[in-house]
């Protein structure tokens, strides 16, 4: 009979491990939206994960609608961000990415819509029986694998991002160093050179 269950907790597992986890690379123009959908039932638990990989100042507008087209959540010029809620009620949940403030600059933005949880229905409860606690542990063991998993692939977006801006920053630092030297040299070049002239005009005077 343990085996029976141990055998059930691994299939209950990796279904949980296995289920549908969408990550997405999005562009995103300037003067544009770009929207995508989920359709769940009532109670199911929901998250949003997203993260800004490259263009302009890494913002952009995120909202997210219900079914009935009320706003669940709405921010304005984020880089990142993780969102969790529950659906109070069936139909499509909506989740939009809005570059309308920028004028010319895309946006390429990271980002993953995730079932977290389903309220358990009469017939998983009865096939429970006397271990009730199985499931959810299993679940929230499978929740948690996918949170780490997630939290890892934003921070190499992390990396990436302000790898480019240290790249970017000594590029910058190296070129006005060079800058600055050629002005140093030429203004010396400059002061011999007048210097030269004023004695030797005053030679022949």
């Amino acid at each position: 009979m343990a085996n029976i269950w141990s055998i059930y907790g691994l299939c209950v597992a990796f279904s949980v491990l296995l289920k549908p986890i969408h990550g997405y690379f999005v562009t995103v123009d300037a003067h544009s939206e770009e929207c995508f959908f989920d359709k769940v039932e009532m109670g199911t638990k929901m998250g949003l994960m997203f993260e800004i990989s490259e263009g302009g100042f890494l913002d952009i507008d995120v909202r997210i609608t219900g079914p009935d087209g009320n706003i669940i959540y709405q921010g304005e010029r984020e880089s990142s961000g993780k969102y969790t809620f529950s659906a109070h009620m069936s139909g499509v949940y909506t989740y939009c990415f809005s570059n309308q403030m920028s004028t010319m600059t895309p946006k390429v933005v990271m980002f993953n819509m995730e079932v977290l949880s389903t309220q358990p229905s009469e017939d998983d409860k009865g096939e429970k029986g006397d271990h009730p606690n199985l499931q959810d542990m299993i679940r929230q063991l499978g929740e948690s694998l996918t949170s780490v998993k997630h939290e890892q692939e934003y921070m190499s977006v992390r990396d990436r991002i302000h790898r480019s801006i240290n790249e970017s920053t000594n590029s910058r630092v190296v070129w006005w160093s060079f800058f600055e030297a050629v002005v140093l040299v030429t203004m010396t070049i400059g002061q011999i050179y007048y210097l030269k002239r004023f004695f030797e005009v005053r030679r022949v005077v």
